[in-house]
C-alpha cells in the first residue's frame, strides 16, 4: 500500500470547491459586496474577495461590474432601490417628497458602510432614474417648473444622502467613540464658558435633546418649506403675467 502525497506541512489543505459562473447574478453579487463591506469595512472590497465569498472566480464577477468603480455605482443603486421599495406617491406632494426622504434615510441606516462609501454618487440607473421621476414630479405638482424644479430636485436628493450618509458616517464609528461625542452635548457644551459664548450659553441645555431624528427632520423641514414658498411665489408671478 503506497501512501498519498503531502506536502511538507502536512496533508494537502482541500480547497473550496468553486460553483459555476452562471450561477452569479448582479443581485447576489451586490448583495454579497454588501455583506463584505458592513461586516469587514470598505477597504475589504476587492474582486477577490467576492470571488472567494461567492465560491467562484473572482474574473466571473467582471462579467457583470466591469470595475470596482462601476460595482460601486450598482451599491449606490442598491440603496435607491431599496429606498423605493414598494413606495407609492402621496396625494399630497410634500408627504411624497417627505416620505422618500425618510425612506432614503432608512436604507443608508440599514447599510450605513455602503452609504458612506456610495452616497454622493450619481449611479446613472434605473432606480434612480425612477427615484428623479417621482420627486420631480412632486415638485411640479407644488407648481414649480423648468430650471426651478431641476434645482430643487437637487438639493433635495443631495440633501437627503447628505445627511443621511453623515448620520451612517457616526454608526460606523466604534462604540464608545460615538458615545464620547453624544456625551459633549451634554458635558462641554454645558461647560462652555458664557462669557466667552454668551450665545451658546442661551441653548447649551437643548442641544442634548436633539437627537439624529431631530436634525433630518428639521432639514427636510426647511427644505420641504422652502419648496413651498417658492412655489407659491411662482403661481404669484404667473398669475401676475397672466393678468397683465
Amino acid at each position: 500500500m503506497t501512501r498519498a502525497k503531502t506536502n511538507s506541512a502536512g496533508a494537502t489543505p482541500a480547497r473550496r470547491k468553486r460553483r459555476p459562473a452562471s450561477f452569479l447574478t448582479p443581485d447576489l453579487i451586490l448583495d454579497t459586496a454588501m455583506a463584505v463591506i458592513e461586516r469587514d469595512g470598505p477597504e475589504a472590497l476587492t474582486f477577490r474577495r467576492l470571488g472567494t465569498d461567492l465560491g467562484a472566480d473572482h474574473t466571473a464577477v467582471l462579467r457583470h461590474f466591469r470595475s470596482k468603480d462601476d460595482l460601486l455605482l450598482g451599491l449606490a443603486a442598491r440603496l435607491v432601490s431599496d429606498a423605493l421599495h414598494d413606495f407609492a406617491p402621496s396625494e399630497s406632494w410634500r408627504e411624497t417628497l417627505a416620505s422618500l426622504a425618510r425612506r432614503i434615510r432608512a436604507a443608508c441606516l440599514q447599510h450605513p458602510g455602503v452609504a458612506v462609501l456610495v452616497a454622493a454618487r450619481t449611479s446613472r440607473r434605473e432606480p434612480e432614474f425612477q427615484g428623479a421621476d417621482v420627486v420631480i414630479g412632486a415638485l411640479l405638482e407644488a407648481g414649480l417648473q423648468g430650471r426651478e424644479a431641476a434645482s430643487y430636485y437637487r438639493a433635495l436628493a443631495e440633501t437627503a444622502l447628505a445627511v443621511s450618509a453623515f448620520e451612517a458616517s457616526f454608526n460606523v464609528l466604534e462604540k464608545g467613540v460615538q458615545e464620547g461625542d453624544r456625551l459633549a452635548w451634554r458635558r462641554e457644551y454645558l461647560t462652555a464658558s458664557p462669557q466667552r459664548y454668551p450665545n451658546l450659553a442661551q441653548v447649551a441645555p437643548y442641544l442634548a435633546e436633539i437627537d439624529e431624528e431631530d436634525q433630518f427632520e428639521t432639514s427636510l423641514g426647511l427644505l420641504l418649506d422652502a419648496v413651498e414658498l417658492r412655489a407659491q411665489r411662482a403661481r404669484g408671478e404667473e398669475s401676475e403675467h397672466t393678468e397683465n
